[in-house]
């Protein structure tokens, strides 16, 4: 059984260590909620359709990065795989499962072999022979600087701003 969790645990690490011990199989980091807008002009509640971007990746990407190796269950990645690069980084930080949604949506079907062969450019470029290979080489535990993934860089990240 795979859960797909919303980001909004205010203890996401418990959270999946507690779904974890009660036996899922899988964690889906993170379910999309598709919500309501008003229309000003017809004052009607309705649909309105936001398609994911490359930028919602870093909170999936950061979280499988954490919890690999903390958690039997796999890990899959959801929200704002576009492009191969997005598939690669979030594999790199241990997905076992990419999915991909709303750039299918926006450029067809046809762009999983866009994705793909970016997949495979990249591997061979850097000497890759397998996704497996590649597969929680930059989770927390791997990474060289394991503290990148932690809440203690809010600071950092801030300093590294530099105004144009």
């Amino acid at each position: 059984m795979a859960l797909k969790l919303s980001p909004f645990f205010s203890a996401m690490a418990h959270m999946a260590h507690c779904f974890d011990a009660a036996g899922a199989d899988a964690l889906v980091l993170f379910n999309r909620f598709y919500q309501p807008d008003i229309d000003l002009e017809t004052l009607e509640v309705g649909p309105h359709i936001l398609f994911s971007t490359p930028q919602e990746l870093r909170l999936p990407l950061r979280w499988i990065a954490i919890l690999y190796d903390h958690i039997q269950a796999d890990l899959a990645a959801t929200s704002g795989l576009h492009t191969a690069e997005d598939v690669l980084k979030v594999l790199m930080a241990a997905a076992s499962v990419t999915m991909m949604c709303s750039a299918l949506l926006q450029h067809g079907i046809d762009h999983i072999r866009t994705v793909e062969q970016g997949m495979c450019d990249w591997m061979e470029a850097h000497e890759y022979l397998s996704v497996r290979q590649l597969q929680g080489s930059m989770s927390q535990p791997q990474c060289p600087d394991p503290e990148a993934f932690e809440r203690s860089q809010y600071m950092r990240t801030l300093q590294s701003y530099k105004l144009m």
